[in-house]
């Protein structure tokens, strides 16, 4: 199976100016391919787009500097708009799981810059990598590649960084777990309600957040064009670089931890769009990355050996007791604690939704005794409620 490995590294200030060329000429091309499509009538292929925007543009002399960097990014820089309309026609016709794809768009210079280079491109040396008329940039290695890579992707993000990130063959790593299965409730103060009775709460932005608000004020109050603009508008790129590095790295650690120790893992399909119709608590769903630990869940169960299930969205899971299956309907969001009507027992909201999440997870369907026409569970009746179960 085939994995990214991304590393850290530092281009002289002669190699960065040939990596802004580099991603410059990139755009360029991407930018000249895609309104040469919207102008067709028919979607040219990528041959033709190459011999257009590449071969016959460097003959002119307003293209004449696209000669001076390597063809290999700007040949995949084709490729890669071929598979954004190849995503878009597909996500429009049915055929591509998942939320709509939206139609490509040109890129622009303020935004994210990558480069792939593949073989022939590139060469991987002990403390550096070679790339084509750029040269050996200095790269921080932080851990071993397990194969030769196929591709390497030069990334500068908006805060100024260079980064690249190689494409390799890994092997599945096939290790006995501790734990059968679990079970977890994503929520937001507390990020992961596991069924063993473990919580997680979610890291702390609120300092990043207050910088960055401060930040933002001052950056619509500059003039567009200046120096001052440009300067503030790294600073709060910066800020939210680090905001989304603090949370991708807690989102690793506690995936990895999951995947590691439990042989089957459930969790609970969100409708994580309609949650943010929802306008006092956008920004913190948002900022949650359910959708991202999901998927980095589900991917390092295929390299791990381990049983992934997401279950269905409508199942009920925090509208039945865990010790009885007793269905005492909705619960109003400030409810926290419940005491069932049937057994007695008093149960913490995301333990409960955790338990039968993993009880639904590995296969074990509630017997549900529903209460009537009453299905809806006000915050006066569970006082009632807790006030006759002691």
């Amino acid at each position: 199976m085939k994995s990214r490995y991304q590393f850290r590294i530092y281009p002289t200030p002669s190699q960065r100016q040939s990596l802004a060329r580099l991603f410059g000429c990139v755009r360029v091309v991407w930018n000249d391919s895609l309104a040469l499509c919207k102008q067709s009538e028919k979607l040219p292929k990528n041959s033709e787009l190459q011999k257009v925007c590449i071969t016959q543009a460097k003959k002119f002399e307003e293209r004449e500097w696209l000669g001076e960097v390597s063809a290999i990014p700007l040949q995949q820089s084709v490729a890669d708009l071929g598979v954004a309309f190849k995503n878009f026609f597909s996500s429009r016709a049915g055929k591509r799981k998942g939320p709509k794809v939206n139609p490509p768009r040109f890129k622009r210079k303020t935004n994210r810059q990558t480069a792939r280079f593949t073989r022939g491109g590139f060469k991987v040396k002990a403390a550096k990598v070679y790339l084509a008329k750029v040269g050996e940039v200095k790269t921080k290695w932080s851990r071993p590649l397990p194969s030769e890579p196929s591709s390497v992707t030069v990334i500068k993000d908006c805060a100024g960084r260079y980064f690249l990130s190689f494409v390799v063959e890994v092997e599945p790593e096939i290790k006995p777990a501790p734990n059968p299965s679990i079970g977890i409730d994503l929520g937001l103060k507390t990020f992961a309600c596991c069924s063993n009775g473990e919580k997680v709460d979610s890291p702390d932005y609120s300092r990043f957040y207050r910088k960055l608000k401060r930040c933002q004020r001052r950056l619509a109050k500059r003039q567009k064009g200046s120096k001052r603009r440009e300067r503030m508008r790294v600073k709060v790129a910066k800020l939210n670089t680090q905001i989304r590095d603090k949370r991708k790295d807690f989102l690793h650690k506690l995936s990895t931890q999951v995947i590691n120790e439990n042989q089957v893992i459930a969790l609970e399909d969100l409708n994580v769009s309609g949650m943010l119709k929802n306008r006092k608590l956008a920004r913190a769903i948002s900022q949650a990355g359910w959708r991202e630990f999901r998927l980095l869940c589900e991917a390092k169960a295929d390299k791990h050996n381990r049983d992934f299930r997401v279950i269905s969205r409508w199942e009920p899971t925090s509208q039945v007791c865990s010790e009885c299956g007793y269905r005492w309907g909705k619960l109003n969001l400030s409810v926290r604690t419940i005491v069932c009507v049937n057994c007695g027992k008093e149960h913490d909201r995301d333990d409960n939704a955790s338990t039968n999440i993993e009880r639904v997870g590995v296969g074990h369907i509630h017997d549900y005794k529903r209460t009537g026409s009453a299905c809806k569970t006000s915050d006066e009746a569970v006082c009632d409620e807790l006030s006759t179960h002691p």
